[in-house]
């Protein structure tokens, strides 16, 4: 049996909302610690990591571990229907075929109940090597999704280069070229409005733009986005769910062909 009561149940729904362009059918895995996702986009270029802990939830029963298979796009509609003060309970039986979603209103006494037909998804856990990087920069997560946003309009490749003046954002394109820089403001009043850049080397990559766009999509999860670069391997862009969980992208970069 797996049974678990999210209060804020809007999480969820921000989270599959966050995921669900990259990724169609994938597993929620359930286990005593932690409700978690792990799946590549149909193109095998990025890879989606979610984690939700047992702590975000103020009940949660998990017998064994499970894989629940859903379609992200089937669950985005049920969870249309949530209001944003609405308590969520999900409820799966062992073997069970379905998964239920039970939404309280805590404005009112309405309780709606749904249930959505569970997958067979066969899914091996890739190993995800705890990679040591050369420049890691925490900036606010609505700046991050303007700045994508902005430079989207000028080409399909941004060059993101960590160095001492701060972070590049670089776009060739077309119709001209655009360049974005954010400085360090580790002295911010506000903690959210704080761009911290740890950087051991100078570092700087190429990105579809277009997967950036996808990522952004998990802004309102949280107020600042970690970005994690090192030459040659994947980015991790990833937007920390308060203390209890996160949503991970990895990307890996584009080369330029000669």
């Amino acid at each position: 049996m797996f049974e678990a009561r999210l209060t804020n149940g809007v999480t969820m729904k921000q989270i599959i909302e966050s995921i669900k362009d990259l990724v169609k059918d994938c597993n929620l895995d359930c286990s005593e610690e932690e409700i978690s996702i792990q799946s590549m986009d149909s193109a095998h270029v990025s890879l989606v990591a979610v984690r939700l802990g047992a702590g975000a939830f103020d009940h949660y029963r998990c017998d064994r571990p499970n894989a629940l298979g859903i379609n992200t796009a089937n669950m985005s509609k049920i969870f249309k229907m949530l209001n944003n003060d609405d308590t969520v309970t999900f409820k799966a039986e062992d073997e069970g075929d379905a998964l239920t979603l039970l939404f309280e209103g805590q404005k009112n006494d309405t309780i709606a109940d749904f249930e959505l037909k569970l997958m067979d998804i066969d899914y091996e856990q890739l190993g995800i090597p705890d990679t040591p990087y050369k420049c890691s920069i925490k900036m606010p997560s609505r700046e991050f999704e303007r700045i994508v946003r902005d430079l989207q309009v000028l080409g399909d490749t941004c060059t993101i280069s960590c160095g001492k003046e701060g972070v590049r954002f670089s776009v060739t394109g077309n119709i001209g070229t655009g360049n974005i820089l954010t400085r360090a403001n580790a002295s911010a009043e506000k903690e959210k409005d704080q761009v911290i850049i740890d950087m051991e080397e100078p570092v700087e990559l190429n990105f579809a733009l277009r997967y950036l766009n996808f990522f952004t999509k998990a802004t309102s999860l949280s107020d600042h986005v970690m970005i994690s670069m090192s030459p040659e391997v994947p980015v991790v862009i990833e937007y920390p769910i308060q203390d209890y969980g996160y949503v991970k992208y990895y990307l890996a970069p584009k080369i330029e062909e000669e």
